[in-house]
């Protein structure tokens, strides 16, 4: 059975960076994404690695935040930079062929 971890979550201050790393529990030939859920909000697409190796981000992260995956293909990144109090979010990692969603890591952006 495939398994997602997310780490690498945290509180950062406004404009701060972090890096959130999903581990999977083999390698993962397929897409993979990341999205976030804000409290009281729905879960929403953040970036995603294609199958073709094209690269799709939300307009609200584009230019800020970079998704990569690691050669092996069992880690998967994200890459955060001027993070904004509206990033606070639950971040998790998704691979769609398997439907499979891990338990997501705590991003807290304190302005």
């Amino acid at each position: 059975q495939v398994q997602v971890v997310e780490s690498g979550g945290g509180v950062v201050q406004s404009g701060g960076s972090l890096k959130l790393t999903c581990t999977a529990s083999t390698r993962i030939f397929t897409a993979i994404a990341w999205w976030r859920q804000a409290p009281g909000k729905e879960r929403e697409f953040v970036a995603q690695w294609n199958n073709d190796d094209t690269i799709d981000y939300s307009n609200s992260v584009q230019g800020r935040f970079t998704i990569s995956r690691d050669n092996l293909k069992t880690m998967m990144y994200l890459q955060m930079t001027n993070l904004k109090p509206e990033d606070t979010a639950v971040y998790y990692c998704h691979i769609p062929f398997y439907t499979l969603w891990g338990q997501g890591t705590q991003v807290t952006v304190s302005s």
